[in-house]
């Protein structure tokens, strides 16, 4: 479904199983998987990559060249910036063009999830699975797993692709609503039953 009030470019790639909601902008050369969510006044950048079952929700920015891995959720307002150094105006204060910087983007692995009003200061990855809590501000990768918060945004706990915090388990972690377990090793979680 493509509401009338959105702009989507000729080039864009917006399969028919996905939705976009009214004001939307997805510009030239963004790709979107099957099955996305793209919300109300949601700006998807030129060639963003957009992985299946993606949720961008009402008013996210989200800026090239991010890349949004498989069922990703992008919350209200959040902004996945792409300027390392942002300039209105050279030293000599000529207006700055797009020649006078180059694009960095942010990454986010599968299953990760970015919090109402979070801002993603590229160039970041979001592990998998990871939880950015709302209003943070993220300026260095977060782990897969990780439950960060916070401006600037640290790691306060971990949680499963459930999205609920994991409890200690022994030595290691489970998540709550799936019983999955979960093993910590030099500040890096892994499920348990992966390979050592």
């Amino acid at each position: 479904m493509r509401d009338p009030e959105a702009e989507i470019a000729a080039d864009a790639v917006v399969p028919e199983s996905s939705v976009v909601w009214g004001l939307a902008q997805i510009r030239e050369r963004a790709e979107l998987g099957e099955e996305c969510v793209i919300g109300r006044g949601a700006y998807v950048g030129s060639g963003v990559r957009v992985g299946a079952r993606t949720k961008i929700q009402n008013y996210a920015q989200v800026y090239e060249p991010a890349m949004l891995e498989e069922g990703v959720f992008i919350g209200p307002m959040v902004v996945l910036t792409n300027d390392a150094y942002p300039r209105a105006v050279r030293p000599d204060g000529a207006r700055a063009g797009t020649g006078d910087w180059t694009a960095v983007g942010v990454v986010v692995r599968r299953g990760a999830s970015v919090g109402a009003r979070s801002v993603c200061v590229a160039p970041v990855t979001i592990g998998r699975w990871a939880l950015v809590g709302a209003g943070s501000v993220v300026v260095d990768d977060v782990p897969d797993f990780a439950l960060v918060v916070g401006n600037p945004a640290r790691r306060i706990g971990w949680v499963g692709p459930a999205g609920r915090r994991l409890v200690r388990d022994g030595e290691g972690w489970r998540c709550p609503v799936t019983g999955a377990s979960f093993v910590e090793e030099q500040g890096l979680l892994r499920e348990g039953d992966e390979s050592d």
